[in-house]
């Protein structure tokens, strides 16, 4: 809490930096432990194992708890087209909508004015409540599984069991000269018969799992994310896409 603006670790709150609060957690025999980023719109949880709850499972967790509070006919959600496949399904159970926008808090914002959604966010642990404001905010997520931990009564990491289980697996490929486009269209050519999105990128659904293409409005790379129901099919699935990619820039 010491505000000269220096962090004792790298401020994204994925696994790979949060190794000190998850041996916290388990030293001080806490329930859970709360992790936000800098402007501390993003939610990462660690559950009284010391291990990480998973940031995708924050909006899903916020999801299935606001709809259970939800009139049926007003069950609409929107996340964006990197969100976990997770959500999908949980919104499917409870009998609501969900809507899909391009990646961007802005984007997912736009979708939920557009169709009165009761909740709205990102994988990336962001959640937005249009009954507190229209803006992520880590304090509303924290109150809402807050909530919704208290009414299960249980631990975190049993909680955490109720929901829908995915691995997401996440990588980049350099472009330099290349265009990502061309890219995109190859692989829409090659995966014609699957179901598919351009909303943002160039994302393939298939039955066991998904995977989203999109370049960098910042840098000349290409993000490559892909979730499945494993981890070694979500890596299996990256590796089989990355091999492809490489081979049609070897014969461009």
């Amino acid at each position: 809490c010491e505000s000269s603006g220096i962090f004792t670790r790298l401020p994204e709150p994925i696994p790979e930096n949060l190794k000190r609060v998850c041996k916290e957690v388990i030293k001080r025999k806490a329930d859970l432990g709360i992790v936000v980023d800098p402007d501390a719109d993003r939610l990462v949880l660690i559950t009284e194992k010391g291990k990480p709850f998973g940031e995708e499972n924050t909006i899903t967790a916020a999801v299935k708890y606001v709809f259970s509070k939800t009139k049926e006919s007003k069950r609409i959600a929107v996340v964006n087209l990197s969100t976990s496949r997770s959500v999908d399904d949980i919104v499917k159970d409870l009998g609501g909508k969900l809507v899909k926008s391009p990646v961007g808090e802005v984007n997912v914002i736009v979708k939920m004015k557009e169709t009165g959604a009761v909740i709205g966010g990102e994988g990336s642990g962001g959640v937005i409540l249009p009954e507190v404001h229209y803006g992520r905010d880590s304090l509303v997520g924290i109150a809402i599984i807050l909530s919704a931990l208290a009414e299960y009564g249980g631990k975190l990491s049993d909680f955490k069991k109720q929901l829908p289980e995915y691995h997401i697996n996440k990588t980049r490929i350099e472009l330099k000269n290349y265009d990502a486009d061309s890219i995109f269209r190859f692989i829409s050519g090659r995966y014609y018969d699957s179901v598919q999105s351009s909303d943002d990128g160039l994302r393939i659904d298939f039955e066991n799992g998904w995977i989203n293409f999109r370049k960098s409005n910042t840098e000349p790379i290409m993000r490559i994310i892909a979730e499945a129901k494993t981890a070694a099919e979500a890596e299996q699935m990256q590796e089989k896409f990355t091999k492809e990619i490489s081979q049609f820039l070897g014969s461009s």
